[in-house]
């Protein structure tokens, strides 16, 4: 992994947990805060992308596009080598 430093200040109370919590796990101050942020960063992504689709789909014209298509599949019947 292409690593490199930044410098934080953070609350001495936040980093008394950081210490307490990583000595705990055996890992370094860096690793967990590392893996913190992964985390924090992929629970981000995805409310980012739910919005975008929650956004997407809740446009009115998309909708009746999507059901107009879901009804001419249905329509289109089940005939010999039609199946999905």
């Amino acid at each position: 992994m292409n690593t490199q430093k930044v410098a934080i200040t953070v609350p001495k109370s936040i980093l008394i947990m950081i210490d307490k919590i990583s000595q705990s796990k055996g890992i370094s101050r860096s690793k967990l805060i590392t893996s913190m942020l992964e985390q924090k960063l992929a629970d981000e992504k995805a409310a980012y992308l739910k919005n975008a689709y929650d956004t997407v789909f809740d446009d009115n014209s998309i909708k009746e596009e999507q059901r107009s298509i879901a009804q001419w599949f249905e329509k289109a019947g089940n005939e010999g080598g039609q199946e999905w």
